[in-house]
């Protein structure tokens, strides 16, 4: 039996003023709740990513850089469609990929550069 049993969270990292546009992206594009932080930390924002507990953490990197390559997080939606429409509205870039067999999916950048995948499960893949 293996020790792991889910993803609890992923941090993203965000520059010192960027508090106020990670509320707008995750939270507002993106339609995330956000949640309070212990109070023991600082400099950070946290959202819900679904009813299971999982999270996603924006944290400060006083040394921040946006590195853009392809290492990224993946969201699980309700309706990519819905969500692509609202993303579109809001002027975020769609960065279309690769398909996959029941797994629609496309590509964001937060205001941070950081790459999230958007991918709604449809049945089996092949």
């Amino acid at each position: 039996m293996g020790f792991v049993t889910r993803l609890q969270h992923t941090s993203v990292p965000m520059p010192a003023d960027g508090a106020e546009r990670a509320r707008d992206f995750y939270g507002g594009a993106l339609a995330m709740t956000e949640k309070t932080p212990p109070s023991s930390l600082s400099n950070i924002v946290w959202f819900e990513a679904g009813p299971n507990g999982d999270e996603v953490h924006c944290f400060v990197d006083f040394e921040f850089e946006a590195i853009g390559n392809q290492q990224h997080l993946c969201l699980q939606v309700n309706d990519l469609e819905a969500l692509r429409a609202q993303l579109t509205e809001r002027g975020v870039p769609i960065e279309e990929t690769i398909p996959i067999t029941n797994r629609p999916r496309f590509f964001v950048r937060d205001p941070f550069e950081n790459l999230i995948e958007l991918v709604q499960i449809t049945g089996d893949y092949d």
